[in-house]
């Protein structure tokens, strides 16, 4: 016997088209000459990168980032044709899988670079990669002096097959972090360094920033699934998730009951609860407990006690009696 996701306690829906409206309406604000790719690392941000890619190439996405060679080979038969570029680049011995299944990879230190040109000097061909810049950030790309070294190498860089530089943005989600600047300027001059190549260095709030940071190609990630680029303003993206939970049980409670794990919250005056079948191994924050809200249509309704780790209780005494029933959901992640 088979169960179908209605007969679940939790249902999380996710709108392939919503993830492509929000590819499109990021490379609507491109400049010219500037194209999007799209990163669907982490399984896609947990959404699923076996459907969400193949959604993304349908509509015209050309490039696809991901962080790890593991990722790269998941992908790959899905995407033929297309680039997959792999953020982490190359662990030490793992070139050679990159060049059989036609994967890019970002070359983010000095060691990464030696090792993808001795594999050009085994097979006597340079295959594509990409150069990361580290222009700010100090985590992953080679510093400045590094790069200097590099662009004055030419036996290396002859035997490397580079088709972009690129960089990250520490602080582009706070437009009016003077950092975002300044890591523009680093890397508009670290980049003359390797004339004609294409350039990356806005992610997706860097979009936002302006056409300076574009470039040739923006990584956009958490945007495409409805993250707002920027916290302190309207978030442009359409809504990609949906969460809810079903209700087990609707319970009446008394004046002074106390509700869940610790007694952490009593009832006020008699009233109704509805118990959902949904907690923290769903993914909804324990930290949420008599803080967080699900809504019943338009309509809010508290969290009351802690939240369990398949159960959360809601109060929902101010919702209709016949609007509620056993099995009815409640929203937990939606549009409200």
């Amino acid at each position: 016997m088979y169960l179908s996701p209605e007969d679940e306690g939790s249902l999380l829906s996710i709108d392939l088209q919503a993830i492509v409206s929000n590819w499109q309406t990021l490379t609507a604000r491109l400049s010219p000459g500037c194209q999007a790719g799209a990163v669907v690392k982490a399984d896609a941000y947990g959404l699923g990168a076996d459907r969400v890619a193949p959604a993304l190439a349908a509509a015209g996405c050309r490039r696809f980032f991901v962080a790890s060679l593991e990722e790269g080979l998941r992908l790959r038969p899905l995407l033929a044709g297309l680039e997959i570029l792999v953020l982490n680049g190359p662990f030490p011995g793992t070139e050679a899988a990159f060049a059989a299944h036609d994967l890019i990879p970002v070359l983010n230190s000095l060691e990464q670079v030696a090792g993808w040109a001795a594999l050009a000097d085994k097979t006597g061909t340079n295959r594509a990669c990409v150069l990361h810049l580290d222009t700010g950030m100090a985590r992953l790309g080679l510093r400045a002096e590094q790069a200097s070294l590099l662009a004055a190498d030419r036996s290396m860089l002859s035997r490397l097959g580079l088709i972009m530089v690129m960089s990250h943005l520490a602080s582009a989600d706070q437009p009016n972090d003077p950092l975002n600047s300044r890591q523009l300027a680093a890397f508009q001059k670290i980049s003359q360094l390797f004339p004609g190549l294409e350039t990356s260095l806005a992610a997706s709030s860097g979009i936002f920033l302006g056409p300076a940071w574009h470039g040739h190609w923006v990584r956009p990630g958490a945007a495409l699934y409805g993250v707002a680029p920027n916290a302190d303003a309207p978030n442009p993206m359409t809504q990609v998730v949906r969460l809810q939970g079903k209700i087990i049980q609707l319970r009446d409670v008394d004046a002074g009951d106390s509700v869940g794990y610790g007694a952490t919250h009593h009832m006020a005056a008699a009233g109704r609860l509805a118990i959902v079948a949904a907690g923290y191994a769903d993914g909804y924050f324990r930290s949420l407990g008599n803080r967080g809200y699900g809504f019943v249509g338009e309509r809010r309704v508290p969290v009351v006690g802690r939240v369990s780790m398949d159960l959360i209780a809601f109060d929902v005494t101010a919702i209709p009696t016949e609007a509620l029933s056993p099995g009815a959901m409640i929203d937990l992640i939606g549009p409200e």
